[in-house]
């Protein structure tokens, strides 16, 4: 269950938890049509921060803007909302999901004039895929389904309809006992996690998938950051899965999953089969920028 906070932001409004309710037949219930974020605020010695929020909000709005979603809030008006609906719930670290769907009105596949709604729910969460597997790395399955075709979504967008996939995939993984996925592109090469970003390193440089078919992580783009400032060479190019098996190490990154090592891959060990050690060098510093004990870095935050 998802922990519970006091109030979750609503078209302007904060209503109690209890009652953030939405019609039955909202139209983005039936057809998958919202876009979203995942963001994240962490407790540091001079309060909760952000990470990363003024990017996060424009991805925000630029999911919408590919598809054709009006909404009825400016990034400023949002931004706002997002460090507010902290404050009311007097979190000082938690996951934040501010949500656009499209409202109850129309049904059919073409919304009409149904109203575009806002929400942002904010609650503690802890590491996505385990404290252990930050520490130890987890073990990875290459699903049997595909990422969908460039041309069969857009891949820029964060958009609700699209994690049908990820599920399916995640599903798979943890019902054959690994505990996430890797899909691959429509082309047989690797594209990312279910809901991550991924990485190797091998021969001392730091590989991840170009922004072909992917969803453009703003992790992913904080670790390439990161990785250059720390001397590492970074290519952005595609890899297939034998080159993961052969990999030194390997990462997921994301908003949930922050930086995930990978110790196994369809039953093969990763490097030594633990988290590497440029991966632990990478980590340690994310985790020190995001707890704000970085400061070249404090750019990437905004406090609450």
């Amino acid at each position: 269950m998802v922990p519970k906070t006091e109030k979750i932001w609503m078209d302007g409004k904060f209503v109690d938890w209890d009652n953030a309710k939405v019609h039955i037949l909202t139209h983005s219930l039936h057809y998958g049509l919202a876009v979203f974020e995942g963001i994240r605020c962490y407790k540091t010695e001079e309060g909760p921060a952000v990470f990363r929020l003024k990017d996060h909000v424009e991805r925000l709005f630029k999911s919408a803007h590919i598809f054709t979603l009006k909404i009825p809030f400016s990034e400023e008006e949002i931004f706002e909302a997002i460090k507010e609906t902290i404050r009311v719930n007097k979190i000082d670290s938690c996951y934040i999901r501010p949500i656009v769907y499209v409202g109850y009105g129309n049904m059919g596949l073409y919304p009409k004039n149904n109203p575009i709604q806002v929400a942002i729910a904010v609650w503690s969460w802890g590491a996505y895929l385990g404290e252990e597997g930050l520490q130890r790395g987890i073990k990875v399955k290459t699903s049997s389904f595909i990422r969908n075709h460039v041309n069969s979504n857009m891949s820029r967008g964060k958009v609700a309809g699209y994690y049908v996939n990820s599920q399916l995939a995640k599903i798979e993984a943890i019902s054959c006992g690994f505990d996430e996925a890797v899909l691959l592109d429509t082309e047989g090469y690797v594209s990312e996690g279910s809901g991550e970003n991924i990485f190797l390193i091998r021969n001392g440089y730091l590989k991840t998938t170009p922004l072909t078919s992917i969803l453009e992580g703003i992790t992913r783009d904080s670790v390439i950051t990161i990785a250059k400032d720390l001397g590492i060479d970074v290519k952005e190019e595609r890899f297939t899965r034998d080159e993961l098996y052969i990999s030194d190490e390997a990462f997921f990154t994301g908003t949930a999953a922050e930086i995930t090592p990978i110790r196994e891959v369809d039953g093969r060990s990763i490097g030594q089969g633990s988290r590497g050690p440029i991966t632990e060098k990478i980590q340690s510093l994310f985790f020190d920028i995001v707890k704000g004990k970085a400061s070249k870095y404090k750019h990437w935050l905004d406090y609450v």
